[in-house]
């Protein structure tokens, strides 16, 4: 198998610079474990255990999957009744994870625990100059979103191509590239932008370990980049899911003046979540990204890194080495 050696894979200590994103009701023992398992890095979603004891056993049953790197993501948003993120945070580090993805807020308020016992920390951004704030206050990587993405992009509506280089011209510090991966010619492109890897999520939905169901799989597999929908984009919070009736009804009764209340049961997590576990694609809003419009298949999460990692290798040893035409000797 092909080895592509970067700053992100140096720092991380995986072999491969592919990380899987931490999605919620996604990032299970299981997934991460193949992912790791596999060379990327695979990281289980802290959130998705109803608790932090939760928390501990979902990664000692990643442990028992494998024995390479794999971390936690640990997504910080402000609520009226926020979860436990001290005990969260206790747990992740009292399990000896070395790996933590924030997301979300600003992750200063975690740094002195996880820098105290070694745990190397990754933040996910959506621009330049909070990637740059996450540099000042000491995080190891950044990753960061470009608008392609699932989830919430931010509100500046800057795509990869631009985002990504303008990172690499800013930063010092390893940082990874997000929203719109999912293949190879991703990978390539990503570190000829300036990256040291990628993220993907709505890819490694799509593979066997994933625990949502298979029809949310297919459905992603069937849909083209135009199927998702920009909902919160009048409250400033905006977010891409899937387009279905449930995310077509949400925008209508918000761009006609709507408030959050509004439209609060329709996107309730608890509907979100009955998706992934029932197959349901109708039956609330959730996240994939434009990405889905190159998914074409099912594979499992190892032969995923395996297929991107050695087909990037390809490209660049072919295709893009023999754009070189030898330089013309003068006469």
């Amino acid at each position: 198998m092909s080895v592509l050696n970067t700053r992100f894979t140096e720092t991380f200590g995986v072999e491969h610079p592919v990380v899987q994103g931490g999605m919620q009701w996604v990032g299970r023992a299981e997934l991460a474990a193949a992912v790791s398992e596999a060379g990327g890095l695979g990281l289980i979603t802290a959130l998705t255990q109803p608790t932090p004891a939760d928390l501990v056993r979902e990664i000692e049953k990643a442990r028992k999957l494998t024995d390479k790197p794999f971390g936690v993501n640990l997504t910080i948003l402000p609520a009226i009744n926020p979860p436990p993120y001290d005990e969260y945070r206790r747990a992740i580090v009292d399990s000896g994870i070395r790996i933590v993805e924030t997301a979300g807020s600003n992750p200063e308020p975690h740094m002195g625990l996880f820098k105290e016992h070694g745990v190397k920390v990754l933040h996910k951004c959506t621009s330049v100059r909070h990637a740059l704030k996450a540099q000042r206050i000491g995080v190891d990587a950044v990753s960061i979103d470009g608008f392609e993405c699932a989830g919430h992009p931010g509100e500046d509506d800057i795509p990869g191509l631009v985002l990504i280089p303008a990172a690499a011209d800013r930063l010092t510090i390893p940082f990874i590239a997000s929203g719109g991966f999912g293949d190879a010619r991703g990978l390539v492109a990503a570190l000829a932008l300036g990256a040291d890897g990628i993220n993907m999520g709505s890819r490694f939905m799509c593979t066997v370990e994933s625990p949502i169901s298979p029809a949310v799989k297919q459905a992603i597999v069937d849909a083209d980049e135009r199927d998702t929908e920009l909902i919160f984009r009048p409250l400033r919070n905006t977010a891409r899911v899937a387009k279905n009736s449930v995310s077509t009804e949400v925008v209508r009764i918000l761009a006609s003046g709507g408030e959050f209340a509004d439209v609060r049961d329709l996107v309730a997590g608890a509907r979100g979540r009955l998706v992934y576990e029932n197959g349901d694609v109708e039956a609330g809003v959730w996240s994939v990204g434009m990405v889905q419009g190159i998914i074409h298949d099912v594979p499992t999460a190892g032969d995923l890194v395996r297929r991107i990692v050695d087909e990037a290798a390809s490209i660049i040893r072919g295709r893009l080495t023999g754009l070189l035409a030898p330089a013309k000797v003068s006469p």
